[in-house]
């Protein structure tokens, strides 16, 4: 079950389908931490070392939607924070997104700055 579902308003239609769809092949409750991003937020979150730009991909894009969400698996009826957790979830949201042709970019695989919640729209395809 996808948990505050309400928070992925605003994200591009086609992330949120990769989302919904990995998340029900998953089988366990995941939460949507975060879709759309104020310019604020990623100026804070920049400033205190949680992010390395300003110009993220949570932020609103020209399109008119943002292209990431933050998402995490429920275990024990809490967020979890564990890579362990993510390294189970991420597999499933991934052939989500082979299966409805839509590249995604999951930021646990990302060498110098992972982030094991956030899942992107990627620059090249989607600018």
């Amino acid at each position: 079950m996808l948990l505050h579902e309400e928070r992925l308003e605003g994200v591009h239609p086609e992330l949120v389908g990769v989302i919904k769809m990995g998340v029900e092949l998953y089988g366990k409750d995941v939460a949507v931490l975060e879709g759309v991003r104020s310019r604020e937020k990623q100026t804070q979150l920049v400033k205190d070392g949680h992010s390395k730009t300003l110009n993220g991909r949570h932020l609103m894009q020209k399109c008119g939607f943002g292209c990431a969400v933050d998402i995490a698996p429920i275990v024990d009826g809490q967020v979890s924070w564990h890579w362990p957790s993510y390294h189970k979830l991420a597999p499933f949201i991934k052939d989500a997104a082979e299966t409805l042709g839509v590249p995604v970019e999951w930021g646990g695989d990302w060498k110098t700055f992972p982030d094991g919640p956030h899942w992107q729209l990627p620059w090249s395809e989607f600018p």
